[in-house]
């Protein structure tokens, strides 16, 4: 469990200076991952997305890591690299010190175009961790919707309007395929419970071989609601187990790491967000129903899985 005043004293990664919208889930994500490494030598790597484009504008960097970009679709495989030549380097005597590795993708360069990139490194059992910030979207082209972009979610690509109610897929469940993979440690966090996402950080980093923080990171301009609600509409997610909080070890045990006093029905949660207002109209009340009925059973599921 991490302590506040020892996380106090440890160094930033991420530096002030870059150029993230304020109130931006993304650089709160990171910087909470980041704690999780304690004081360990770490590179970081960073998919194409909103994140690498505000923290490193040439000549510019807020990094004070060694740290790597990569195209959309290859952030777990250059990180594999880098990994792999860490290995070799160390067997042959040439790099004496103990180095942690880790990458950041949204869910656009994880979810959907990074995923086969992700699979490979994962199957082949890279020592690395791998942050997915899901904003639900690809914000920085333009708020298309994603893999990862909720059911009636009005975005650039799924508007909302008189012929559709927004995006009416359902959201690909990336925690559970990154499970699948039976990888040593997977978890879902928020970063509204910040003492359990660098608590699943300091698991992660001490992991033997691959793993995967799924962690909502939430983006004012896409989601429509004002920069300063971003935590409590995080917190709200958890509460409505829109976004459980769980991790699994070696993809067959689960745990969950929050159980709500009261469960908040999932309404709470959209009505928070400009980007699901129109369900809110006549004529939708079909699609409410269906998505609180998923929210519910994904949260059953859950709880047959975490008593076994």
């Amino acid at each position: 469990m991490a302590n506040i005043k020892e996380l106090s004293k440890l160094p930033e990664r991420l530096g002030p200076g870059h150029r993230l919208c304020s109130g931006c889930g993304a650089s709160i994500v990171a910087r909470q991952v980041l704690l999780g490494a304690g004081n360990s030598a770490l590179v970081a790597g960073c998919a194409t997305g909103c994140f690498e484009v505000a923290t490193t504008i040439y000549p510019y960097t807020a990094w004070k890591v060694p740290f790597i970009h990569n195209a959309f679709e290859n952030a777990a495989a250059t990180m594999s690299g880098v990994e792999t030549a860490y290995r070799s380097l160390k067997k042959q005597g040439k790099i004496k010190k103990d180095i942690k590795f880790v990458t950041f993708g949204g869910d656009g360069g994880t979810y959907d175009i990074g995923l086969q990139s992700l699979s490979g490194a994962l199957e082949r059992g890279h020592n690395f961790v791998y942050v997915c910030y899901d904003n639900g979207a690809y914000m920085n082209t333009g708020i298309q919707r994603s893999g990862a972009t909720p059911t009636g979610a009005s975005t650039t690509t799924a508007p909302a309007g008189k012929v559709s109610s927004g995006k009416p897929q359902l959201r690909k469940d990336l925690t559970a395929i990154v499970a699948a993979h039976r990888i040593p440690y997977v978890a879902q966090c928020s970063i509204s419970n910040w003492n359990d996402l660098v608590t699943k950080s300091q698991k992660a980093f001490d992991a033997k071989g691959p793993a995967f923080l799924n962690v909502m990171a939430l983006c004012h301009r896409g989601w429509r609601f004002p920069q300063e609600n971003g935590v409590a509409i995080a917190k709200t997610a958890v509460d409505t187990c829109f976004w459980p909080l769980y991790e699994i070890e070696n993809g067959k045990k689960y745990k969950i790491n929050y159980t709500p006093k009261e469960k908040k029905p999932i309404t709470e949660w959209l009505k928070l967000q400009g980007r699901f207002k129109h369900l809110f109209k006549p004529g939708n009340e079909e699609i409410l129903k269906s998505i609180q009925q998923d929210v519910d059973d994904e949260w059953e599921y859950l709880l047959k899985r975490s008593a076994l």
